[in-house]
């Protein structure tokens, strides 16, 4: 049987003009966002050197952060639920 995806979570949803920024104006599912920001995080070396549990902000993330320099990856994908429609 074949196991049921939640469809919620794989339902594409629409960046805001910040976010696009980061993943490209397209409708995407969550796990993509999530992916493409992990990309963008990695590229920019903005994971905390002492504590790998924190995003730096640059000036694009900033804008999804809310202004903040620094947030948790926890955080972070509650600010960028605020970000999708």
């Amino acid at each position: 049987m074949a196991k049921k995806v939640n469809s919620a979570f794989m339902k594409p949803l629409q960046p805001s003009e910040a976010l696009a920024k980061v993943t490209g104006p397209k409708p995407l599912p969550r796990s993509e966002v999530a992916k493409k920001l992990w990309i963008y995080i990695k590229k920019h070396k903005l994971q905390d050197d002492k504590n790998r549990r924190m995003i730096n902000a640059d000036d694009v993330l900033k804008v999804i952060f809310n202004g903040k320099k620094q947030v948790s990856m926890f955080e972070m994908t509650a600010l960028v639920s605020k970000h999708l429609k």
